[in-house]
């Protein structure tokens, strides 16, 4: 039986325990289907012991194998002689990808662990269009200015960050937003946007931005219930995650987790509950297409 008590990742990082919501197996599941879909997970690829994960996860071997079991069943993991278990996903071998009439902006924005960057790569892996997720492009230069700065380059939470550092960040992805428009490449980008979000004049400036390149932009929220989020920052063992994970609850109430965009936005349920986001993805995807043939 799984124990509240705090747990080390795979790298020896201390991590609290996992909040309690929807089954552990069924959070734990979530994520790894959401890795398969992303392509983290590869078609082919030996998944580590039951025992491995377990330890990675900070649960039981029971737990693990329920999500194994669970996984096993739609088909994701199969269980081969000698080899142990294998991703089975032969669908990620890549195919001719049809290019848009004209290039496309998604942003989708989330609260931490909320599965952005999973969708962010599902969406990828099915159009091709350029992935620019805001701490890939920017995290070793933030962590190398907040040291010059005199913090902790894993700071997220100080006014020197949030006044001087933050601001900056989203200037790099906007800038490389437009880059790939002039280039007329569609771009999908990846960032908490809560702020941004929440500020309509921002929103209407960016619509401005892509409708003067030629461009139209989506926005997408990804909804995702604290304890799935809790377990998602906890399983990805991120330094700058140790301020929100040392104080959960605390973290919480600074955060409206029923907040949705004042503009025409879509939500992405990542709950354990919810439906696969590798479907959700695709019928977004698909009212993308609907949107631009009723437009024409």
């Amino acid at each position: 039986m799984d124990t509240p008590d705090d747990t080390k990742n795979s790298q020896g990082r201390r991590r609290s325990a996992v909040t309690r919501g929807a089954p552990l197996y069924e959070q734990v599941a979530r994520k790894l289907r959401n890795d398969i879909a992303a392509g983290v997970l590869r078609h082919g690829e030996h998944l580590p012991s039951s025992r491995e994960l377990a330890e990675e996860w900070g649960v039981s071997v029971f737990t693990i194998n329920q999500a194994m079991q669970t996984l096993g069943d739609e088909g994701l993991v199969i269980s081969k002689d000698r080899a142990g278990r294998v991703v089975n996903a032969p669908d990620q071998i890549r195919q001719p990808i049809p290019v848009p009439a004209s290039p496309r902006v998604i942003a989708i924005g989330g609260f931490a662990g909320s599965g952005k960057t999973e969708l962010a790569r599902i969406l990828t892996r099915d159009t091709g269009w350029t992935i620019l997720d805001k701490d890939t492009i920017t995290r070793p230069v933030v962590e190398a200015a907040l040291e010059a700065l005199g913090q902790s380059p894993n700071d997220r939470e100080s006014d020197v960050y949030l006044e001087q550092i933050r601001p900056r960040e989203y200037e790099c992805l906007m800038a490389a937003m437009v880059e790939n428009l002039q280039c007329g490449n569609s771009s999908i980008l990846a960032a908490p946007f809560i702020r941004e979000f929440a500020e309509p004049a921002w929103i209407s400036r960016l619509e401005s931005q892509c409708t003067d390149l030629g461009a139209t932009l989506h926005l997408v929220w990804v909804h995702c219930d604290p304890g799935t989020m809790h377990t998602y920052v906890r399983h990805r063992g991120a330094a700058r995650d140790a301020t929100k994970l040392a104080s959960w609850a605390d973290y919480l109430k600074g955060i409206d987790t029923h907040f949705r965009p004042p503009a025409p936005h879509t939500v992405i349920d990542n709950c354990s509950k919810g439906e696969p986001l590798r479907d959700q993805a695709k019928r977004f995807l698909t009212s993308l297409d609907e949107r631009q043939a009723a437009a024409l």
